[in-house]
């Protein structure tokens, strides 16, 4: 079946589809200029990611591992939502059931407008108290003071991210696998379909008799399962899928 063919198929089933998820890894953001996890420049080199993104890196040396979270910061700050994320963010508004799981700690998908969001990984604009367990959001670049501190209590804030050695929120990736196994059509979308449990969304999505479109550059172990797969950019492939969704309800509505 050519590209077009499948796109054709793809475009029916999308219009048939009740429930709908997307589950997005590091790709999506790549396209926008988010920089991979390990960084190359200055004091990072010396450092590998691994020993900073721990409990123990943080119980050690709050402030390092705070030196290196805000430098990320401040890498990601300027960095703008992509066609990508904007038209998963459209599709919230339009599906009248459909949800968003995301890999990515960057907050992107919501700066695109999406409201129904899991971040299974969390999310580094909010920051958590150690003591209390309480919440904030904070987009502050450069942070201060440094390390940050409880304005309640006075505490330490940790970033609100799963480190290594970490579980994912059990309710998060709770109500991750209930989705998918709710729905009737999956994108997946921008994840080398490895790093579980995230991995593992799209074959209950797949046991429950869903349909699943993968869109990534190269294929992946996730490929032979998909209805559909798309080599390419989201940036690129998911607003042609947009466009001819709404080529087609356009063209209905004249007839």
């Amino acid at each position: 079946m050519s590209e077009d063919q499948d796109m054709g198929a793809l475009i029916g089933r999308l219009q048939r589809a009740k429930n709908v998820i997307a589950l997005t890894g590091s790709g999506i953001s790549a396209e926008s200029g988010i920089p991979t996890f390990r960084g190359k420049e200055g004091l990072w080199k010396t450092y590998r990611a691994q020993d900073l993104a721990t409990p123990q890196a943080f119980a050690r040396d709050p402030e390092l591992v705070w030196e290196w979270y805000d430098w990320r910061r401040g890498l990601m700050s300027p960095k703008l939502p992509n066609a990508g994320h904007q038209v998963l963010a459209a599709w919230e508004e339009a599906i009248p059931q459909f949800a968003l799981i995301t890999q990515n700690i960057d907050g992107l998908h919501r700066r695109a407008g999406s409201r129904n969001v899991l971040e299974l990984h969390g999310n580094i604009w909010r920051l958590r108290c150690t003591q209390e367990g309480t919440v904030v959001e904070n987009h502050e670049s450069p942070l201060s003071p440094l390390p940050p501190l409880c304005a309640d209590c006075g505490a330490l804030l940790r970033p609100h991210v799963v480190w290594f050695g970490e579980s994912l929120d059990p309710d998060i990736i709770g109500q991750a696998f209930s989705l998918s196994a709710r729905c009737d059509l999956m994108f997946v979308v921008g994840t080398s379909a490895v790093v579980h449990p995230a991995a593992s969304l799209p074959l209950a999505a797949l046991e429950a008799g869903a349909a699943v479109v993968e869109i990534n550059p190269e294929p992946t172990p996730l490929t032979q399962h998909a209805a559909f797969s798309f080599r390419g950019k989201a940036g690129d492939i998911l607003p042609r899928i947009d466009r001819a969704l709404r080529e087609i309800s356009r063209v209905r509505e004249r007839d």
